[in-house]
């Protein structure tokens, strides 16, 4: 079992990553959390695959359980999905001595990460991501949210977990297009901060894609170490933690553009990272070369075609209701070199125009041979 620690003084945390590491939680869990009433947020899809492993392992160590089961997909990312989980927890008498468990995905670790910080006013909680793009990313960190109907992720806390257990057995579950996007997000860290992984990546493509367990052991470790750091230095993203939004703010505005239906987050986060790499090249920040590599390797996890229809308007609209800009000025975060980024306020809306449009109408791929 690899271990990695989130330094936060008091409320430091630690990532355990592992195959087959649930009976380990009989010993580990124990010695961060009191015994007593636990509510299971999972979705429809997890609980019936992974409920009754996790269930039965919490009861091995000595909690109390009580599942409480949402729908699969991002329409549960609700107050309305909240409202529903807070009366579970009241049914189920959980108190403050008590905790949450999130999981699932990165949509059940939101939801249930949120109800945690705002139920008594906060009580632990703990996440189990069952996605790759979760155990590398959302699952980490303590940002914990709900949708709106006017922007993603726009109700929310920062609100960090008492540990992060991550069973790679779940990821042999995995649709492999879930598993596609998540590795949109494994390439977003070795853009911008660690050129090794981008490294790691091209050389171990085959053996990360095929899920072989020492491959995805080094893999989601390093994120989750790239992400612990960032998030050390820049827990509430004040600086340098906004370089995690590379691909986000395109992504997030063709999420909403499309009512979260068309694009898992992953996907949508592609086509922002694509979409930024073209407007890095367009200010002259990355070599031709830095671009191609990239280009490339985004082409192995697969770029998504725009749905038919979908109009700049729409987009460019929903970019104007980002929660990450600042006044008027919508900020991009933007490759210089391979492993290293930075926040752009000043990008043309020319510019941003321009390279959605590309997206938009192309009729075939925006991005080279993959080999």
């Amino acid at each position: 079992m690899r271990m990695v620690q989130v330094p936060l003084g008091e409320r430091s945390y630690d990532i355990h990553i592992g195959e087959n590491i649930w009976p380990a939680i009989n010993e580990i869990w124990p010695q961060r959390l009191k015994p007593g009433q636990v509510l299971l947020v999972s979705d429809e899809n997890v609980f019936g695959l992974y409920g009754g492993k996790l269930i039965a392992a919490l009861h091995e160590a000595g909690f109390s359980v009580t599942p409480a089961v949402v729908p699969a997909g991002e329409q549960s990312k609700t107050l309305k999905w909240a409202d529903t989980l807070y009366t579970a927890a009241i049914e189920a008498g959980l108190d403050r001595s008590g905790f949450i468990v999130a999981l699932g995905g990165g949509v059940v670790g939101d939801l249930a990460g949120f109800v945690a910080a705002t139920y008594l006013r906060g009580v632990p909680f703990v996440q189990v991501p069952t996605t790759l793009l979760a155990q590398v990313d959302s699952s980490v960190g303590g940002k914990t949210a709900v949708n709106h109907r006017l922007g993603k992720n726009l109700i929310g806390a920062f609100y960090q977990p008492q540990l992060v257990w991550i069973e790679l057995e779940t990821l042999s579950t995995l649709p492999k297009r879930e598993y596609l996007a998540g590795a949109a997000e494994v390439v977003k860290y070795g853009v911008i901060l660690h050129e090794p992984l981008i490294t790691l990546l091209e050389k171990q493509w085959d053996g990360f894609i095929a899920g072989e367990t020492p491959v995805l052991t080094e893999v989601i470790g390093d994120c989750c170490a790239l992400k612990a750091r960032v998030v050390a230095e820049d827990e509430r993203e004040g600086g340098l933690r906004a370089i995690l939004n590379f691909g986000h703010t395109l992504g997030h505005a063709l999420e909403t553009a499309t009512s979260y239906k068309y694009y898992l987050h992953g996907e949508a986060v592609l086509a922002g990272m694509v979409l930024a790499v073209q407007l890095a090249q367009r200010r002259e920040l990355l070599t031709e070369e830095e671009a191609r590599r990239l280009l490339r390797l985004f082409a192995r996890v697969g770029l998504k075609p725009a749905p038919p229809g979908l109009q700049a308007e729409a987009v460019l609209g929903a970019l104007k209701q980002d929660k990450k800009r600042e006044g008027d000025d919508i900020v991009f975060i933007l490759p210089e070199t391979i492993g290293k980024v930075r926040s752009f306020k000043d990008v043309d809306p020319q510019a941003v125009s321009d390279v959605l449009a590309a997206y938009l109408d192309a009729e075939g791929s925006l991005l080279p041979d993959a080999d």
